[in-house]
């Protein structure tokens, strides 16, 4: 039986690291024994930053190209080097060294099989779940599979934007996210700014009014104020109008006079109130979170977790070493590392798998033990690319504030669709 290196996740990280490792670590080692397990609900893999605009429409983007088999993608390796499970970890015995894994069946009313797996090592890259069902996958209890599931929300969600004709919309959250969805829905619903629009503060009568919440005294908190004013004025000429300090603490749908909890968009002919904390109820016929993620980390021993439900993990080699755990390593959204960002992710994919080739190689005896491998760097820098609309954008790039134009021709025209072909593929990985 070969060794199992089992990677949780089938998105960026975990993909990366996949390939990474079947490329240039697994070649590299005295035995041949070691095959890579990787486990993801999904047997697609999808470029979630490009969500703003594609829940609008599948015209938006290719759909071939904006969803990707991951068993297509690693055909290119042996067998016996690869196995792709789909299924979702539901615990971890980091004494034991197993991983419960329950299979998702082909057929969603089909009861599910569990699968115990021993490991050699183990990569944690199980990413974050958005508050949203129309911004990524989302764990769901029927074991569907959630590439599935977030076409049938987009779905609903259009039906509701253009069969139901909604008069307004309210979105909370300040953050990358927010400010994306509000421009994608302000363009899309009130048109491009035309050059009227730059003679006046803001758009004076858009024909769907968009309603942007921040908790904050600003929005894109992670970027200067300058460029988070830049952003406002950018909104305000696609109709969207930004309330600062405006924490929400309870949404619920009004249905003929009675409301229920809710926590989405309101179904057809329906509406939302919105209360913040100072009181104040907001109404609209849309409602769309977009205030952070959650870590799919539920499956993990509260000993090895933060407080914010993040993997516990040394930020410069990338393991974790609570508890006596041996050669596990955690990376992307589940892991405390850095801060979000997918240019921390790729950038501690070649750490990450050198000191797992180290661990390894110090079990077998074929490395000193006192060798201390490489070491990862977090990008502190004031690095963050926000597209609004299809025309325009803000950011800042390694502490550099960059032109609208520039953000449009790196993010803003695709949201990053130009660059997951190399990533899902392992082109991206041909060199160490």
């Amino acid at each position: 039986m070969p060794k199992e290196i089992i990677i949780l996740g089938g998105s960026y990280a975990g993909l990366s690291t996949a390939h990474y490792l079947l490329k240039h670590i697994l070649p590299s080692l005295p035995t041949s024994d070691c095959q890579i397990v990787l486990v993801s609900p999904s047997e697609e893999v999808f470029c979630r930053p490009a969500c703003p605009r594609a829940l609008i429409s599948d015209d938006m983007f290719p759909q071939d190209k904006l969803f990707v088999s991951i068993p297509a993608s690693f055909s290119q390796y042996p067998e016996d080097r690869f196995r792709f499970v789909q299924g979702t970890a539901v615990s971890l015995d980091h004494v034991k060294r197993t991983v419960d894994i329950t299979i998702h069946p082909s057929n969603p009313n089909l009861n599910p099989e569990m699968l115990v797996v021993t490991y050699e090592a183990l990569v944690i890259a199980t990413g974050a779940s958005t508050p949203s069902p129309l911004l990524g996958f989302t764990p769901n209890n029927t074991h569907t599979d959630p590439a599935t599931v977030l076409r049938q929300n987009w779905s609903s969600f259009r039906t509701q934007l253009h069969t139901y004709t909604a008069k307004s919309i309210i979105i909370a959250g300040g953050g990358p996210a927010g400010v994306e969805v509000a421009g994608e829905l302000g363009e899309h619903l009130n048109g491009p700014p035309s050059w009227v629009s730059w003679l006046r503060p803001a758009q004076r009568s858009p024909k769907v009014p968009i309603t942007l919440l921040t908790a904050g005294d600003r929005i894109l908190p992670a970027l200067r104020p300058t460029i988070a004013k830049t952003a406002e004025g950018y909104l305000a000429r696609v109709g969207v109008s930004v309330v600062k300090n405006a924490r929400v603490v309870s949404v619920t749908q009004v249905q003929g006079g009675n409301t229920t909890d809710k926590d989405g968009t309101a179904e057809g002919g329906q509406s939302v109130a919105v209360v913040l904390e100072d009181g104040r109820v907001l109404s609209g016929d849309i409602y769309i979170p977009c205030t952070g993620t959650r870590p799919n980390t539920a499956f993990i021993r509260d000993e090895l977790l933060t407080g914010d439900g993040r993997v516990d993990t040394n930020p410069q080699t990338l393991r974790v070493e609570k508890g006596g755990v041996v050669r596990v390593y955690a990376i992307g959204d589940a892991s405390n590392y850095a801060r979000p960002a997918v240019h921390n992710i790729l950038s501690a994919v070649p750490v990450l798998c050198a000191n797992m080739k180290l661990d390894l190689l110090k079990v077998s005896g074929g490395a000193e033990q006192e060798a201390d491998g490489r070491v990862f760097k977090e990008d502190i820098s004031e690095t963050q690319l926000v597209p609004i609309g299809r025309s325009k954008g803000v950011g800042a790039a390694m502490g550099y504030r960059l032109p609208s134009w520039l953000i449009w021709a790196i993010k803003g025209r695709d949201y990053w669709l130009w660059t997951t072909g190399g990533l899902w593929s392992g082109k991206k990985w041909d060199r160490p």
